[in-house]
């Protein structure tokens, strides 16, 4: 059954009304299907959301999950939505399949699915290969769980040109047919414990990235990373690696100082590792993670060496949000879990000013005492995990609490000195006092914006200037 055929007619619910919700009703709506949009949330939160459905004659309901959805073929799930809510189960208790969106997205994708998948660093490596490809003249789109999601873009995508989708577990649990042909897992640490049984739980949704791969294509592991166990990953694709630690015979691995490439008969030096654009061994890590899917893309070196000399970060990962009285302000928000702050925490060679907390996530705290000591000069702690962070880590370093993100911008201020650090990285997810982690790092921009206001009105005024 084609793509066309699993929607044209088709009654198809989908189940939550974010980005990737209202990017699968509009795609079924242009292909002929039925959709039918339910969201927990009430109307007046999703205004411009309802308003938008009215006007494409696409039906929904808001304020609960009702009978409705049961009338429904097959289901898209969003990823922010949990798979045991009980209209859920009760659809697959009826037998009633539910898919996330990036399934219903892989069934209309005439090119090849380059797909990223870990627990830090898929954000900057997927936008790191879609820069890659790009400098090499290959077609691609960016997306899936950054910017504009999969469902958006497929129809953009020509035979020759490549999807390279950033994936999250949530969004590799009810996967049936999504099938890459090149497939990245980076790194696998505990994260999202609130939502899986255990650590080995969410391990296994992050392998289903692969499941359905064959010997022609090929799946990416991180050689450095002892939680990757490639016995566990049920997959017939072909496997090759990346390391800046060691040497490999075939990947890209990192040979004295330079970052270099083995791929089939070929070998080449990509370029000298103090080079890269970014800071930090996770970069260093995601540099050598895209460098190899691009090559098996068929960029060439030389793109990929110029493309990681001028590459500067993505937003909202260790971003510099500018400098006050000295004083560097970096907006690392995307740092929602434990090692995301480690690898922050490393990468800034002065005394810093941490703003953590948020919403927990199940996280263990404990790892950043040992990496903090000599980094670290206070914390900040926001949200609802302040309590928990501060009984694990007020021992060890002197803690404040900031009632909010301008607040506690300002402590830091008043607290850092000139050549010292304010860096926000939560260790938590964003959604007690935020929408997502995007507008938790613009409101830490605009709150470093209205103190560097201030300071340079304070300037003007002491030399007289009105």
């Amino acid at each position: 059954m084609t793509g066309k055929e699993k929607v044209r007619g088709r009654k198809i619910g989908i189940i939550g009304m974010a980005r990737s919700g209202m990017s699968a009703a509009k795609l079924i709506k242009r292909l002929g299907g039925i959709p039918f949009v339910s969201d927990s949330a009430a109307a007046q939160l999703m205004q411009e959301r309802v308003e938008e459905l009215k006007k494409l004659g696409i039906e929904f309901e808001t304020g609960g999950h009702t009978e409705r959805l049961l009338e429904s073929e097959y289901a898209i799930l969003s990823p922010g939505v949990p798979k045991t809510i009980e209209i859920v189960q009760r659809m697959m208790d009826q037998g009633i399949p539910v898919f996330p969106e990036i399934e219903l997205a892989s069934w209309f994708c005439r090119g090849k699915i380059i797909a990223i998948t870990g627990s830090n660093g898929k954000t900057t490596t997927t936008t790191l290969i879609g820069e890659m490809l790009h400098d090499a003249g290959i077609h691609c789109q960016v997306c899936g769980n950054i910017g504009r999601p999969f469902t958006e873009v497929v129809e953009e995508i020509d035979e020759n040109g490549f999807a390279v989708v950033e994936v999250s577990s949530f969004q590799l649990e009810l996967v049936e047919q999504f099938k890459p042909h090149i497939a990245l897992i980076l790194n696998l640490t505990p994260d999202h414990l609130d939502r899986y049984l255990d650590f080995e739980d969410y391990k296994a949704a992050k392998y289903r990235i692969a499941e359905n791969m064959d010997e022609r294509d090929w799946l990416i592991l991180n050689a450095d990373d002892p939680e990757i166990n490639g016995e566990k990953i049920r997959s017939s694709a072909s496997r090759i690696r990346f390391s800046i630690h060691r040497t490999l015979s075939a990947g890209v691995f990192q040979r004295g100082k330079t970052l270099v490439g083995s791929v089939g008969d070929k070998n080449f030096d990509i370029l000298e590792s103090g080079e890269i654009r970014i800071p930090g061994p996770h970069n260093l890590q995601n540099a050598a993670a895209a460098s190899l899917a691009a090559l098996l893309a068929g960029a060439n070196p030389g793109n990929i060496a110029e493309t990681l000399r001028k590459f500067p970060g993505v937003e909202h990962r260790l971003e510099d949000a500018g400098m006050v009285a000295g004083i560097r302000f970096i907006n690392d928000s995307k740092a929602t879990n434990v090692d995301s702050v480690r690898y922050a925490l490393m990468s800034i060679n002065t005394p810093i000013v941490l703003i953590a907390g948020g919403r927990d996530k199940a996280g263990d705290f404990r790892p950043l005492i040992e990496v903090g000591k000599g980094r670290i000069k206070e914390i900040i702690l926001i949200g609802e995990a302040r309590e928990k962070m501060f009984d694990v880590l007020g021992k060890d370093f002197p803690i404040q609490f900031g009632e909010s993100m301008e607040d506690a911008v300002r402590k830091a201020y008043h607290t850092a000195g000139a050549g010292e650090t304010v860096l926000l990285s939560p260790a938590c997810a964003s959604f007690d006092m935020f929408d997502n982690f995007e507008h938790r790092g613009r409101v830490f921009k605009q709150a470093v914006a209205a103190l560097e206001n201030n300071n340079n009105h304070r300037k003007e005024k002491s030399m007289g200037i009105k």
